[in-house]
């Protein structure tokens, strides 16, 4: 999943570790969501969205192929 994490994160100045602990997760957790290694929880999504003061839409992009839907 496509995500614009790394660039609000250093936007705002803040280490992968910095980010981690205001959410609640470990720094590895943050830095495999950065690389695309790893898809948050809908919980993580959330938080990191509300820590950004934006939408989970704006932060991470699924980029679902629709004709893939019923597969």
């Amino acid at each position: 999943m496509n995500n614009d994490l790394p660039a609000r994160r250093e936007t705002a100045g803040l280490s992968q570790a910095d980010l981690a602990a205001a959410v609640g997760v470990s720094r590895q957790t943050v830095n495999a969501i950065e690389r695309d290694r790893y898809d948050p929880s809908l919980e993580l999504a959330f938080k990191l969205a509300a820590f950004f003061d934006c939408t989970v839409e704006d932060l991470f992009d699924p980029a679902i192929d629709p004709d893939r839907l019923h597969e």
